[in-house]
């Protein structure tokens, strides 16, 4: 039996019982494609129930209101996939009068849709012969196969594109893609992969050579940066704070924050106010400085680790354009701020 057979045997008999899965509805296979991407089942599943409960279908979710999207994504990170899905949304009920594109091509062009979700919702949905890979799929092949070509390179991509191409089963193309996804997820994993019990030993390379934990094969990525964001929490005498609504092009755009001095190197009180008094000149004479955490709080992005201080700074007077403390629930923030939100409030 060769190697597609097998996973899709494999799949029949082992296919996990998730939501989406229980029909191929191109709007439940895009939301969960969305949401899963750089996030682990057991932590997406969560969001999957509450999105389709609130947004059923691809017109609720086009009318809705952004803010409320980006809030009921929050703690899943990479926000801007938030934004992409209420843009595709529109975009598929203006353009395509609510019906999901079938091809490939068709949905490579909506915003946040690459060639991995196309391939995954075209071929699960539509049977459309196209080969996915994701991170799961690139392991269990270059495991399976032996290549230590670098999975994150031109060369890479094009050797597995055309290897995973070639490996496509005549009919259900749509299971055999989850079967893969599910195998690498399940069996072929990062750590602790289960190779005693693989129905794919005897035909794995990597077993055979004993080299299964130094495959695939990565190029290193630029060296991380580190930065000092300094989130100042104005407060004032009538239970106001300040907040704002991060209008960048980063991973935090749309979301709010507390008025934030990012530098190079860690403060010190008088730096603190100094830095702040040229950004926001708003404070009086009568201000209380204090810093709420004396250790920086870490929290590591993919290509910058910052070392998060919170200032608190109590105002006697009126803070210009509050925002009252007990409203702060409504508006989205990054999961970090959101925390210190809970705990601080």
């Amino acid at each position: 039996m060769n190697f597609t057979s097998q996973i899709d045997n494999w799949y029949t008999k082992n296919k996990r019982d998730l939501p989406w899965r229980k029909n191929k509805d191109p709007y439940s296979v895009w939301l969960s494609e969305i949401i899963l991407q750089q996030t682990q089942i057991q932590q997406g599943l969560p969001y999957y129930i509450k999105f389709i409960k609130k947004y059923p279908d691809v017109s609720s979710l086009a009318i809705a209101n952004e803010q409320e999207i980006l809030k009921l994504w929050q703690g899943l990170g990479y926000y801007s996939r938030a934004r992409n899905l209420h843009k595709t949304a529109k975009i598929i009920v203006s353009d395509y009068k609510g019906i999901f594109p079938k091809t490939f091509l068709q949905l490579l062009k909506l915003p946040g849709i690459g060639k991995y979700t196309a391939s995954a919702i075209s071929s699960i949905c539509f049977e459309e012969k196209q080969a996915v890979l994701d991170g799961n799929v690139f392991r269990l092949l270059s495991r399976y196969f032996g290549i230590d070509i670098p999975i994150n390179s031109s060369k890479g991509i094009k050797a597995f594109e055309k290897l995973s191409y070639n490996l496509l089963p005549k009919i259900n193309i749509g299971d055999y893609n989850q079967g893969l996804m599910d195998f690498g997820s399940t069996v072929c994993k990062p750590k602790m992969a289960k190779c005693d019990i693989c129905i794919l030993q005897d035909g794995c390379i990597a077993f055979g050579n004993k080299t299964t934990y130094s495959l695939p094969v990565k190029i290193k990525k630029h060296k991380v940066l580190t930065k000092h964001f300094n989130f100042i929490i104005l407060i004032d005498s009538y239970n106001n704070t300040k907040i704002e609504q991060r209008n960048d092009k980063g991973i935090w755009q749309k979301l709010y924050q507390f008025p934030l001095i990012i530098t190079n190197k860690e403060l010190n009180i008088n730096e603190l106010i100094k830095n702040f008094k040229l950004l926001n000149p708003i404070l009086t004479s009568k201000y209380k400085v204090e810093l709420i955490n004396l250790k920086p709080e870490i929290h590591n992005l993919t290509h910058r680790k910052l070392l998060i201080k919170y200032w608190k700074i109590q105002m006697d007077d009126l803070i210009p354009n509050p925002t009252p403390i007990k409203n702060l629930v409504n508006y989205p923030f990054p999961i970090v701020l959101s925390r210190f939100i809970k705990s601080y409030f």
